[in-house]
C-alpha cells in the first residue's frame, strides 16, 4: 500500500474520531480494525443504544471522572459534550436528552450512530484496512510503521486506540497495552469498572431474574461511609447484583483490596418510615386472616416474598391480625434497608469499561503524544482514565481521539 502519514489502531469510539480529526487536519489516514465491522464495542453501550454523551459542562464532566479527570480537562474544552452532541446532529444523527442528563439517538439504535461516524470517514477517504496489529515499529526513539497480521504498514504517526480489556469479544483484548509496555510505557493495573457485583448472600441467586425499578441503592465502605447513593433500576442474578445501579455504584467502589463493601437497598424510597408504617397496618388490618406470606405479595414482587420471609423470621403463616409491632418492625426495617454484602467485583471481561491503563503522567494531554517515542499519540480507554456511568467514557473517548488524531497529523506536517 502507498505510504500513510497516520495509521490509527482500533476502529472503536476514540479511534473512529481520531481517525476523523487526522483526516480532516490533512493528513492520510489508515484505520487498522481486527474486526470485520468497526465500532462493534459501540453496539453494545447503552444496552444497544449508545449514550453518546452526557448534556452537561465541562466541570460537570470533570467531576464524574473518578480516575485522572484533570488529565483530561483540555480535551473536555476542546470538545466539550455540546460540541459532540452538535457534531453527531450535523452526522445526520438526531439526539434526545434522558434522565441524569443522558445522551442518546431520537432511535434508540447505536447502529446509527456508528453507520454516521463511517459515512463520515469514507467521505474523508479514510482507508479502514481490516487487520490485527501486532507490533508498532520504531527507529531511532521515533514511529516508522505498524506490523500487522497480514502485512507491514509504514507511516509517519501512530494513534493507538485499541480500547481496553473488558467485553473481549468485541475486540478489547488488551492488545494495547502490550505495544504500548514493549515501547516503554507503565501499565496501572487493570480494574474492572462499571461492572456487576458478586453478593456474600445466597438469597439473590434466589431472585434470579428480578428487576427492580425506583429503588434507592446505598453502598456503604467499612467505615461505614456512604459512597454511592441513587435511586433507579437494578437487577439479581445467580452470582449478586446488576444492572444501571450497581454499574455505577461499583465505579465507585475502588478500594477492593482493603475495604468491605455493603449494598443497602430502600425498595420504598416513595415512603418515609411514618408512611410505610402506616400502610403496613393498613394492609395487615385489611387482610388481617390471611397468611403473612400471602400479604407480602401487595408489598413487594413474588420472587421476594420467601426473601422476606427469611430475613424478618416471621413464619410464614402468621395471620395478619397475629403480627406483632416488634415483627412489623423488622418489616419495616428489612424494606427501607435490605442489606447485601458484596464480596468482590465481577472479572474485568464482565466489566463495560476497563479502569487502570497506560500512565497518563507518560503522555502529553495537550496533544495526547506519547513522552517517550515520537510519533506515538495514545486515546480513549486505553489511557488510565475512567468514569462514572451516564456517557462520560465516551465523552473521554470523542475528546481525546479527536485531539489524538488532529496532533498525529500536525505532528506528521512538522
Amino acid at each position: 500500500m502507498d505510504k500513510t502519514d497516520v495509521i490509527v489502531i482500533g476502529g472503536g469510539a476514540a479511534g473512529m474520531m481520531a481517525a476523523r480529526g487526522a483526516a480532516l487536519a490533512g493528513a492520510r489516514v489508515t484505520l487498522l480494525e481486527r474486526n470485520e465491522k468497526v465500532g462493534r464495542k459501540l453496539y453494545i453501550t447503552g444496552k444497544g443504544r449508545c449514550n453518546v454523551t452526557n448534556n452537561c459542562s465541562v466541570n460537570e464532566v470533570l467531576a464524574n471522572i473518578p480516575g485522572n479527570g484533570r488529565f483530561v480537562t483540555g480535551a473536555m474544552h476542546r470538545l466539550p459534550p455540546d460540541a459532540v452532541m452538535e457534531l453527531f446532529e450535523q452526522l445526520g444523527v438526531p439526539l434526545k436528552v434522558e434522565r441524569g442528563n443522558r445522551v442518546f439517538p431520537v432511535s434508540d439504535r447505536a447502529a446509527d450512530v456508528i453507520d454516521a461516524l463511517l459515512r463520515e470517514l469514507r467521505r474523508l477517504r479514510v482507508n479502514i484496512v481490516q487487520d490485527r496489529a501486532v507490533s508498532i515499529q520504531t527507529d531511532d526513539g521515533a514511529v516508522t510503521g505498524v506490523k500487522g497480521e497480514q502485512g507491514e504498514y509504514p507511516c509517519a504517526a501512530v494513534v493507538l486506540a485499541t480500547g481496553g480489556a473488558s467485553y473481549p469479544l468485541t475486540g478489547s483484548t488488551g492488545d494495547g497495552y502490550e505495544m504500548a509496555t514493549r515501547l516503554g510505557h507503565t501499565l496501572v493495573t487493570l480494574r474492572p469498572s462499571l461492572v456487576p457485583l458478586e453478593a456474600k448472600e445466597s438469597f439473590c441467586s434466589a431472585m434470579q431474574g428480578l428487576s427492580l425499578k425506583n429503588v434507592t441503592l446505598k453502598v456503604k465502605n467499612s467505615k461505614k461511609k456512604v459512597v454511592f447513593q441513587e435511586q433507579g433500576e437494578m437487577l439479581f442474578t445467580h452470582f449478586g447484583l446488576s444492572g444501571p445501579l450497581v454499574l455505577s455504584a461499583s465505579s465507585c467502589m475502588r478500594e477492593w483490596g482493603n475495604e468491605q463493601y455493603t449494598a443497602i437497598i430502600d425498595l420504598k424510597p416513595a415512603l418515609d418510615e411514618q408512611k410505610l408504617d402506616a400502610r403496613l397496618v393498613r394492609e395487615f388490618s385489611e387482610r388481617s386472616n390471611q397468611d403473612f406470606q400471602n400479604i407480602l405479595g401487595a408489598l413487594v414482587p413474588r420472587l421476594m416474598v420467601p426473601v422476606m420471609v427469611e430475613l424478618t423470621e416471621i413464619p410464614p403463616h402468621t395471620k395478619g391480625h397475629e403480627i406483632s409491632k416488634g415483627q412489623r418492625r423488622r418489616l419495616l426495617e428489612t424494606l427501607k434497608a435490605m442489606t447485601i454484602h458484596i464480596s468482590k467485583p465481577r472479572p474485568i471481561t464482565d466489566a463495560i469499561v476497563t479502569a487502570g491503563g497506560i500512565k497518563v503522567s507518560e503522555v502529553d494531554p495537550k496533544t495526547m503524544a506519547s513522552r517517550k517515542v515520537q510519533g506515538l499519540f495514545l486515546a480513549g480507554e486505553l489511557l488510565d482514565v475512567d468514569a462514572y456511568t451516564g456517557g462520560f467514557n465516551l465523552q473521554i473517548a470523542w475528546a481525546t481521539g479527536l485531539i489524538a488524531g488532529e496532533s498525529a497529523a500536525n505532528y506528521c506536517k512538522a
